[in-house]
């Protein structure tokens, strides 16, 4: 049986991208007898509304989709998430960072050959550096800091309790992971007690999810959730990174571009298959 699931923030309204890794998540777990799930990912206080939360509802149902109930929504487990920091804390894989953007643009064009990941220059590992004394009194201080996973220690640690090389399942294919383009990813904040990372890998595993279904943009981050099911024991699922729809001038179908919404289809008078027909699964 397949557990599938669909994972929107509610900072804006559903677009046609949305419906896309919707309906193939939704397929997967129909044509196996399995169960979709949805859940409201809302870690991001500042940026998330509810009125986007009804709007989501409201758009898979005119869809034809059905979900697993009660829907979890991140913001009402941050325990969870806490209780894995202090796991990771507790093997000394992380540490607090107390660079800014900009302290950490100007530490890297000091080094033209800083390497470069997905997201650009890759940290270059200031505040690993730093002697426990110095954090403690920084932080004494009410400095303010996000926690980094040392990635060359998590690494190590989890292929020595492993015993091999880390690899994940993707469309069928074996993956090796090398999240090492990621650098020392953050996964908590002071504002935002954790991290995109942190929280999909703690839920996936929460819910007992078996294929997650989601953009090729995501692959890459991939590397880190599999680094952490290691770390945290957690299952791993089969992975599915599938294309990513494009708008007529080649860019990303975003909400940030003014890309069509499904409410302003719906009330242009387009039907469910016409949605199927316009992303290509009709």
């Amino acid at each position: 049986m397949t557990i599938t699931r669909f994972a929107p923030s509610p900072t804006g309204e559903l677009h046609l991208g949305h419906a896309y890794s919707a309906l193939l998540a939704y397929g997967a777990a129909e044509r196996s007898g399995g169960r979709f799930i949805l859940r409201i990912e809302d870690i991001d206080a500042g940026r998330c509304r509810e009125e986007h939360v009804a709007g989501i509802y409201d758009d898979l149902a005119w869809l034809g989709l059905d979900w697993v109930k009660p829907v979890r929504r991140q913001s009402e487990h941050f325990s969870d998430y806490r209780a894995a920091l202090d796991r990771l804390a507790g093997m000394e894989l992380l540490y607090p960072c107390f660079c800014t953007r900009k302290d950490i643009a100007e530490e890297i064009a000091r080094s033209p050959s800083a390497p470069h990941g997905p997201d650009g220059a890759v940290y270059p590992g200031t505040c690993r550096r730093l002697a426990p004394e110095e954090r403690e009194q920084r932080i004494a201080a009410g400095e303010p800091y996000a926690l980094r996973l040392d990635l060359a220690r998590a690494m190590a640690l989890a292929e020595h309790r492993l015993g091999e090389p880390l690899s994940w399942r993707d469309g069928g294919q074996s993956i090796a992971c090398d999240p090492n383009e990621h650098g020392d990813v953050v996964l908590a904040r002071k504002d935002t007690p954790t991290s995109y990372h942190l929280a999909v890998t703690l839920d996936d595993a929460a819910q007992g999810v078996t294929l997650v279904t989601r953009g090729k943009d995501l692959f890459t981050a991939t590397h880190v959730h599999r680094l952490l099911q290691a770390l945290l024991d957690l299952p791993t699922p089969d992975y599915l990174h599938h294309d990513i729809l494009l708008d007529e001038a080649g860019r990303r179908l975003s909400k940030r571009d003014g890309a069509p919404t499904l409410k302003s289809l719906r009330g242009d008078g387009a039907s469910p298959d016409d949605i199927r027909r316009m992303i290509g699964l009709g």
